[in-house]
């Protein structure tokens, strides 16, 4: 989400195996200005490990992975990520694990609140929050919710860490057509926002 000088993401001769098994095979490519890009291939193509090891999460076999001319390592790199399976906890409320995950990366109560609002607003979650003064909490847990609106929860979780670059794998899998829609109506707006910085 920087400015189009200023972002790199780099794969070389990037490969990973599993128990004998090849998962990525000699993958190269490179991201150098904000937009939307796709990982495109068949299931077991290898997509999941690929973003896997660009986010950190999993350690390649060979190759080389940079972000901004640095090598990836889950310390230097303010990613969000949506994985397949949304990455929530299905029975605790919403407001407590959004106020989890940005504690885990380090921001302020307050400024975490302020995020998470905002992001809430954007993707038409907010009514499951409660507000109490300078405190928030989600009344709703994520059980409770349908697959469309998990997953604008899910997004309002990785962007309110204010991710300089944010991976979705499989978003709208396991969705009806009717949530499909609101999940790409999203997206298609988070890259109008993302076209600003071009």
């Amino acid at each position: 989400m920087k400015g189009k000088n200023e972002m790199s993401l780099v794969l070389k001769n990037v490969s990973k195996t599993f128990v004998g098994k090849v998962a990525v095979d000699n993958i190269s490519f490179s991201i150098e200005k904000p937009g939307v890009f796709g990982l495109l291939g068949t299931n077991g193509a290898g997509k999941s490990t690929t973003i896997r090891m660009m986010l950190g999460i999993l350690k390649k076999d060979s190759g080389e992975i940079t972000w901004n001319g640095k090598k990836v390592e889950r310390k230097n790199g303010n990613f969000g990520y949506l994985p397949e399976e949304r990455g929530v906890y299905p029975k605790t409320k919403i407001m407590d694990q959004l106020m989890y995950f940005a504690e885990l990366k380090g921001m302020k109560k307050d400024d975490a609140i302020t995020a998470i609002n905002k992001w809430a607003k954007e993707l038409k979650v907010e009514e499951y929050l409660q507000k109490v003064g300078l405190t928030e909490f989600g009344e709703k847990k994520i059980y409770e919710l349908s697959g469309g609106m998990k997953q604008r929860v899910s997004i309002a979780r990785a962007l309110a860490l204010n991710p300089e670059i944010l991976f979705f794998d499989e978003p709208t899998s396991a969705l009806d057509p009717e949530m499909v829609g609101e999940v790409l109506s999203v997206m298609k707006q988070l890259a109008n926002e993302m076209s600003e910085y071009d």
